[in-house]
């Protein structure tokens, strides 16, 4: 690990990855491999934990195709130094940000979105002018592989590689020194990476998750809300980090957004839920296990059929789930969707003020005033009023956590930011040297004291 860390450092030094032109053309690269092996990326996916095709370019493949075309298109004028006005008291001169690369990136991946939460961060830290190590997941081991191969192909190895492995592979790279490291995965982890990081002082991105809350009021109309909650939340089985994590509806509306949810699952992935081709199966013997031990206890309305030869789980809807119940304790990661009513704004911050800020919330409302009430009230990554999910797809937000679940953000030019140091830099001219600031000070002290109009 140390020798792959040494041998990207010696690499970054040659100033070859300074380069804006370097950068395109290997951001062209890129594109152009995953436009190549865009079928074998979808295949890799189905056979980690059979997520439909639609869902895989929709997510992944084109997503991070999304990212690159922007990254290409927009480099030359994200890497320009931006002019800033001076202040009096540095007059005359002309005041600059310069845009720097870190240097060598490590990139440790998850497996829920595993091609797309690799290589969308790697877009980012290569745009900036780093090189990157990737870690991706050996929980989806046939996305492993075709990362490796893509980014085999299309790299020198002192530039990007991927270091396949387990635990041990990931905490043998988080010993080693880097000058960025970009997390995505679990709280619990991402207390891990941090503490790894804070050794050599490494800033960080932890992109990591939480209790992410649904409100559905009694003004909202009802079955666009269970369309799009249904499809926020059992898009990839449910395993997204900004997945509907429980729903607080109004009790007056209770019973139309249940029998709506339900209606909506059965036209989505018909009664046979699991000969669905359009439905995700669990990743892991381990997670599927996890689950059921949350349904132990529970009022199931719908679903709960499980299948643990593929790891399959309906779609599955919890009546009024208590708080100390397991399915409550933490972020659910799958297709379960407890649905909790109440009846006044207290209510609601019975729920929410008793987990970390969690990394989305959803609102659905007609009511501007509630909308606002629950925007301006509660910190939160990001979200949406009157959908799900959606908000990742405008690479003109920034995505990310807040507290809890998570530290920095990325997408779009944010990308490139995240990756980049930026360089403050003043240009003084020559032609006038007011004396003013030198000693002997005695003689500027009572103008000093009015310098605050000067900054």
């Amino acid at each position: 690990m140390q020798q792959i860390v040494e041998n990207q450092r010696e690499f970054f030094h040659t100033q070859h990855t300074k380069s804006i032109s370097f950068r395109k053309e290997y951001l062209k690269k890129l594109m152009s491999a995953i436009e190549k092996y865009e079928d074998e990326i979808c295949d890799a996916i189905f056979l980690d934990f059979k997520k439909p095709k639609f869902e895989t370019i929709l997510t992944e493949t084109q997503f991070v195709l999304a990212e690159l075309n922007t990254a290409i298109k927009k480099l030359n004028s994200w890497a320009k130094p931006a002019r800033k006005s001076t202040s009096w008291a540095n007059w005359p001169s002309s005041d600059y940000i310069y845009k720097e690369p870190y240097g060598t990136v490590l990139i440790i991946a998850p497996w829920n979105y595993p091609f797309q939460l690799a290589i969308a961060p790697l877009i980012g830290a290569l745009a900036a002018g780093n090189t990157a190590v990737i870690k991706p997941s050996e929980i989806t081991p046939n996305t492993s592989e075709i990362i490796v191969k893509i980014i085999t192909e299309v790299f020198p190895e002192n530039y990007v590689t991927v270091v396949e492995g387990g635990v041990e592979a990931s905490q043998n790279l988080l010993a080693q020194k880097w000058d960025y490291i970009f997390f995505t995965g679990s709280s619990k982890v991402g207390q891990i990476v941090y503490k790894s990081a804070a050794k050599y002082l490494t800033p960080v991105t932890l992109e990591l998750g939480g209790k992410n809350p649904t409100i559905v009021d009694a003004t909202a109309n009802i079955a666009v809300a269970a369309r799009r909650i249904a499809w926020g939340k059992f898009l990839n089985a449910g395993q997204t980090c900004i997945a509907t994590d429980y729903i607080l509806v109004h009790k007056t509306v209770k019973e139309k957004l249940i029998h709506e949810l339900i209606e909506t699952i059965k036209s989505f992935y018909s009664s046979e839920i699991a000969s669905s081709p359009d439905f995700a199966r669990t990743v892991s013997a381990k997670h599927f296990e996890g689950l059921l031990a949350m349904l132990e206890g529970e009022k199931i309305i719908f679903g709960g059929e499980n299948n643990p030869v593929d790891n399959y789980l309906a779609p599955t809807l919890l009546d009024e789930s208590k708080m100390e119940s397991k399915v409550m304790e933490g972020e659910i990661f799958g297709p379960i969707l407890p649905i909790i009513s109440y009846e006044t704004l207290a209510d609601i911050d019975t729920y929410m003020s008793n987990y970390e800020k969690p990394l989305a919330t959803y609102v659905f409302s007609a009511d501007k005033k509630f909308q606002d009430t629950i925007l301006s009230k509660y910190s939160f990554g990001g979200g949406a009023i009157n959908d799900t999910v959606i908000h990742i797809a405008n690479k003109n937000l920034p995505f990310g956590g807040v507290g809890a679940s998570g530290i920095g953000a990325y997408h779009g030019k944010i990308s490139f930011d995240t990756f980049s140091h930026s360089k403050a830099i003043l240009k003084k001219g020559t032609w006038l040297d007011i004396p003013l600031r030198y000693p002997p000070y005695k003689l500027s002290l009572d103008f000093a004291k009015k310098l605050k109009k000067m900054f």
